[in-house]
């Protein structure tokens, strides 16, 4: 487990990530957690005695990533951009994606939706399931995951089906 201590960033103008709260992870931190690697990746740990699992480390280049906190870990840490955080991290090599049953029988009929489905990093499949078990009503539920469904034979990403829906 790496300990340090960083800021509380916030992203100003900057596409997507624009108003994200994030720390970052220095590439020789980085390279402790998971040597060798440039590629988003998921770890466990403590934000100030605040525990946490299955967060994404995503590379921002030169070897460094960033951890962005999402309202739930704001609120749990009680903190906000600009604090300073303590942190202790380490590999979440138990992280797991769970595809719902009523996900998994509509993959039955489209094999191919299937395979492109998990050729995604686990992370990418992640997004679409998060999305799926986010919906308050079973018709959004089942209309999400005919949209996802119809976006893996397509294959597209996640952020490639969402700014298709918004042009709808």
């Amino acid at each position: 487990m790496v300990e340090f201590n960083t800021l509380i960033l916030q992203f100003a103008e900057q596409g997507e990530k624009t108003g994200w709260s994030y720390i970052e992870i220095p590439a020789d931190i980085a390279q402790q957690l998971k040597p060798n690697n440039k590629k988003s990746f998921r770890v466990r740990g403590m934000l100030d005695g605040f525990a946490v699992n299955g967060m994404a480390l995503m590379p921002m280049g030169k070897g460094n990533f960033i951890m962005a906190l999402k309202a739930e870990v704001r609120k749990g840490i009680h903190k906000k951009a600009g604090a300073m955080l303590q942190v202790r991290l380490e590999e979440d090599l138990d992280y797991k994606v769970e595809v719902p049953d009523d996900l998994k029988e509509c993959f039955d009929f489209e094999p191919e939706a299937w395979i492109f489905f998990n050729s995604l990093p686990k992370s990418h499949r992640d997004y679409f399931i998060k999305w799926i078990e986010g919906a308050k009503t079973n018709e959004t539920r089942n209309k999400r995951i005919v949209n996802t469904v119809n976006a893996m034979l397509r294959k597209w990403p996640y952020n490639v089906m969402m700014r298709e829906m918004k042009k709808d």
